[in-house]
């Protein structure tokens, strides 16, 4: 492309070219009087550009092709639906089977996807079927964690059986997942007014939850990796529960939670709808003298030993008093990625520690180009949290 000022204006006839017909244009053209801001999913087949039975293809997902030799066997056979599936399924079969080969030869692991299983046939989670023609099963795969105590000990191996649900369709296994979350605003004012009225307040935790709640569509998985049946290695398991993993989970163990508690006499909140309410004439409970105590002390070791603040030297304030943030733009500039991450760390603490909040709100500000100033600034704070672990509400 030439340079702005490289382009020459010329008047003469000789460079203008064909003239455009004024006679040739509308009179009137129709406008709907009615704004079309809709978005449509299906595009007009006439509008499409490319080969109609050509399947997506992301840039990456070409680079991986191209350098694997695999582009010129996509062009012969993107026709079939369910080819992009099983590339991602042949690069997955080569990944996870590690991870699981690695836990069947630990006992311990061997041990926690028996416990996990031993669940599914408890709950009668599935049933052992043969794929009916038409439909197509959901992979599962096995996801491996240590569960830890305050100190950060191992205290226990959990495995847990999740099924692959980013290969669900919408409209076509699953319809409706929306289910409502309680808010940290809303656990506050819980526990604010049940420390005024002296109400004892108990926590606990569902094992397995999900497990619990009743599917509504058909869905078929496959068998878990490493226990499959060797009498029936082809056949696949029919869900009658929802599985960690599928879109309809949260959705099903809302609506199985909910309706346990509106059968036992508690009403659901006119305005939070996590809340249930049953109330009890007479009911005065002490807890303690000095009310409740809300921390997030654990939550901050795991956030200081991830970003490596265990053994730093630590900070009396979160913020210093003769420095303010500012725009810093000719500062040097810091990885975005490790600011954001920090910054999400400490917004999901302010929910306990308010001596953070406004110097967190002010370091959130310079998400978009953090400078080295500003992560100072944030390291400040991991310092002082070194010194008051924890303090609390």
């Amino acid at each position: 492309m030439p340079a702005l000022e490289d382009i020459v204006y010329s008047d003469d006839d000789e460079d203008v070219g064909a003239e455009a017909d004024m006679n040739n244009l509308d009179a009137f053209m129709p406008v709907s009087p009615i704004p079309t801001t809709r978005v449509h999913k299906d595009h007009p087949v006439e509008q499409i550009i490319g080969d109609l039975n050509s399947a997506p293809q992301t840039r990456r997902m070409t680079k991986n092709l191209e350098e694997h030799g695999l582009f010129s066997s996509v062009q012969q056979r993107t026709n079939h639906k369910d080819f992009q599936n099983c590339l991602f399924a042949c690069f997955l079969s080569q990944v996870e089977p590690k991870k699981v080969i690695q836990a069947l030869q630990d006992p311990s692991w061997i041990e926690a996807m028996q416990d996990e299983l031993l669940q599914f046939k408890l709950q009668k989670v599935w049933t052992l079927v043969d794929l009916p023609n038409g439909k197509r099963p959901i992979g599962t795969k096995w996801v491996f964690r240590n569960k830890k105590d305050e100190r950060g000990i191992v205290i226990k191996n959990k495995a847990r059986l999740v099924a692959q649900g980013y290969t669900q369709e919408e409209g076509i296994d699953y319809d409706e997942v929306f289910a409502p979350v309680a808010r940290i605003e809303a656990i506050r004012l819980f526990l604010a007014y049940a420390s005024f009225k002296d109400f004892v307040v108990y926590q606990m935790d569902v094992k397995s939850a999900f497990l619990y709640g009743k599917i509504e569509e058909e869905v078929y998985v496959c068998q878990p990796p490493g226990f499959e049946d060797p009498d029936f290695p082809d056949k696949v398991y029919k869900v009658e529960k929802t599985l960690y993993g599928l879109h309809q989970a949260p959705r099903a163990w809302f609506e199985t939670l909910s309706t346990y508690l509106l059968d036992n006499v508690f009403q659901r909140g006119t305005i939070d709808k996590t809340l249930f309410i049953r109330r009890d004439k007479g009911l005065q409970v002490k807890q303690k003298e000095d009310g409740i105590f809300i921390s997030q002390d654990k939550y901050v070791t795991e956030i200081l030993k991830k970003f490596g603040f265990t053994d730093v030297k630590i900070a009396s304030t979160p913020m210093e008093t003769q420095k303010p943030l500012l725009k810093d733009e000719d500062g040097e500039e810091v990885n975005v990625h490790l600011y954001r991450s920090m910054i999400g760390s400490l917004m999901y603490l302010t929910s306990s520690r308010p001596d953070i909040m406004f110097t967190v709100c002010a370091c959130t500000r310079y998400q978009v180009n953090p400078k080295i100033s500003h992560l100072h600034a944030v390291k400040r704070i991991f310092r002082y949290l070194k010194g008051q672990p924890k303090w609390g509400l």
